[in-house]
């Protein structure tokens, strides 16, 4: 993260001039807001003490971690846990604490390099649930900074992964051999999208489908055996310990920094991922990257990005910025026709998203709570298909908080977290029908939502920090041989006619089994659902799918389970497609 990430802008549309001249003194005081967190937070001396016991306890595991399993090489950047590498340490004791599940973990990369990560869920909730992938930023970007994300999602009833990429935190910092340099490089975008997509399959891991290393893009390479080899040994992960919660249909993705150019290229061409959440900033790709040549983005499923007033390194103005300086990516995506936003905070920084406990590293006092809200309604909309979600997106209350303007210096205070420098914006279908775009959030458009649901004041923290269930859901723990369910690799896509209202899934099975089929659209701007279940006996049986609301031309997700205790699909299985 210690360098700005340069994308090529697409030309800025016209715009009328601003109704406020430029003014040193409203820009002083916008950028003071920078200082808000460690004024409030993580400058008091409660946080401190806590962040140098937290640092005492962290260097005493780092000290085991290399005397217990010297083949790792976790000396990247941030590997001591201490001060600005730290990041929130009221989230380390979150599973001791009874606030839910976080479960270390240890894989393979395609690299060979080891990598190391968590787990996140709640116990309750339900017994399946959509999986997030998040990943950091460069440099000094550890996943620990990124708690306020994984926790708040896990709580929303999302298992999610957080994970060091190579180099950061304490994976290790080169692959194995022939791939010792393979992403060894600290700002090496490929590093970024490799790690996104190797999180993604451990993510997706099971007893019945374990984590294996893809092949090394430097040498093909495919590094199973040193995977097979630690996982005999008990040091790594030989698939997701909280497997049986994942819905691998349901996936979300969101990254910061050379982690949000990640997510916008890996998930707009991963047909696993459903949406995508790029914090400072979602990317359109072209251009030059770092010295490599970066291939133009071609949008494919709905992509928030977030941003603030000042970046990496924070200047104040001079003159007002361009409005739409902030939203390339994003107009590109509405271009492509694809659902998308940019929201952008007021007197924030690149650290908006990252949680750093030093005054270098200065962020507002509000802003990772808008993050975390926007975070959550975007995959709840797109991820989970939850059109409640609407209300969450289209509120107005981060136009008018209450906390926010309680700690702001302009007079009068101003409540309002969006910039007044650069537009936010939103270019979504309504879960309902039609559509809301607003290229002007700040302001206000018609259509947003004055009520949503939630209480008046909202903290990711507090959300955090709710006590958990007394116990686990049942099948947490992934007992050899136990119950199961398995996916079943019918086409990942099948295609609809205009008049199609049902879909016939026929299968041929041993045993009785407990079967389920799904359809779903993927990126588009219309919902379309079909779910069916039923407990099949032997022989030849069929599904319908009975699709909900239009079903319109196109391809779509189909996706089909059987349980897996001792069954196994028959040969003879079919789609076919009932008008």
């Amino acid at each position: 993260m210690r360098r700005w990430i340069a994308v090529p802008l697409v030309a800025a549309l016209a715009l009328p001039a601003g109704a406020l001249a430029f003014s040193p003194d409203r820009e002083a005081r916008n950028y003071s807001k920078t200082e808000e967190r460690h004024r409030y937070e993580t400058g008091t001396a409660e946080y401190q003490a806590l962040l140098r016991a937290r640092g005492a306890e962290e260097e005493a595991e780092l000290a085991r971690i290399r005397a217990s399993d010297p083949e790792r090489n976790p000396d990247g950047f941030c590997a001591h846990h201490l001060d600005a590498c730290a990041g929130d340490v009221r989230f380390y004791s979150w599973e001791a604490d009874g606030h839910g599940l976080r479960r270390p973990v240890l894989y393979t990369a395609a690299s060979g390099a080891t990598i190391s990560g968590h787990v996140w869920a709640t116990r309750a909730g339900p017994a399946r649930r959509p999986g997030v992938v998040i990943t950091n930023g460069s440099v000094q970007a550890p996943e620990e900074l990124y708690a306020f994300a994984a926790a708040t999602l896990a709580k929303r009833g999302y298992v999610v992964m957080t994970y060091d990429v190579q180099t950061q935190g304490r994976s290790d910092r080169s692959g194995a051999p022939p791939d010792a340099d393979e992403n060894s490089q600290p700002q090496d975008p490929n590093a970024f999208i490799d790690g996104a997509r190797d999180a993604l399959d451990f993510l997706l891991s099971s007893p019945e489908r374990p984590y294996v290393p893809r092949p090394s893009r430097t040498s093909a390479t495919v590094h199973s055996d040193k995977q097979e080899r630690r996982v005999k040994a008990g040091l790594n992960a030989g698939f997701n310990p909280l497997w049986d919660l994942v819905d691998g249909d349901r996936i979300g993705i969101a990254g910061h920094s050379l982690g949000a150019f990640a997510v916008s290229d890996f998930g707009s061409r991963d047909e696993r991922v459903d949406a995508i959440v790029a914090w400072d900033n979602l990317s359109i790709g072209g251009g030059s990257m770092f010295g490599q040549q970066v291939a133009p983005i071609r949008p494919r499923v709905p992509a928030l990005g977030m941003s603030n007033d000042y970046g990496l390194t924070p200047t104040p103005f001079g003159a007002d910025p361009d409005p739409r300086g902030k939203s390339a990516a994003s107009l590109g995506w509405s271009r492509a026709g694809v659902d998308t936003g940019q929201l952008v905070i007021r007197g924030g920084t690149h650290y908006e998203f990252a949680y750093i406990p030093s005054p270098v590293f200065g962020a507002t006092l509000r802003g990772m709570d808008m993050a975390a809200w926007y975070t959550a309604a975007w995959f709840d909309k797109y991820v989970k298909g939850d059109p409640a979600a609407d209300r969450r997106l289209l509120t107005l209350r981060w136009r008018d908080d209450a906390r926010a303007a309680e700690v702001d210096s302009t007079d009068p205070p101003d409540g309002n977290l969006l910039s007044f420098y650069f537009l936010s914006r939103l270019d979504v279908g309504r879960a309902g029908g039609g559509r809301f775009v607003c290229e002007d959030l700040r302001a206000g458009c018609g259509g947003m939502a004055a009520g949503d649901g939630e209480p008046p004041a909202y903290s990711y923290l507090a959300e955090a920090m709710t006590e958990d269930a007394a116990t686990p859901p049942a099948g947490t723990a992934a007992p050899p041989g136990g119950a199961c369910v398995r996916s079943i690799a019918f086409p990942k896509r099948v295609s609809l006619r205009a008049s199609g209202r049902r879909l016939s899934v026929r299968l041929a099975l041993n045993e009785p089994v407990r079967a389920e089929a799904g359809l779903r659209e993927r990126g588009g701007k219309r919902p379309l659902r079909g779910r069916s279940r039923a407990r099949l006996a032997p022989g030849r049986r069929t599904l319908t799918l009975r699709i909900a609301g239009a079903a319109h031309p196109g391809r779509h997700r189909m996706t089909l389970r059987i349980g897996c205790r001792r069954a196994k699909l028959a040969r003879g299985a079919s789609l076919t497609l009932a008008p």
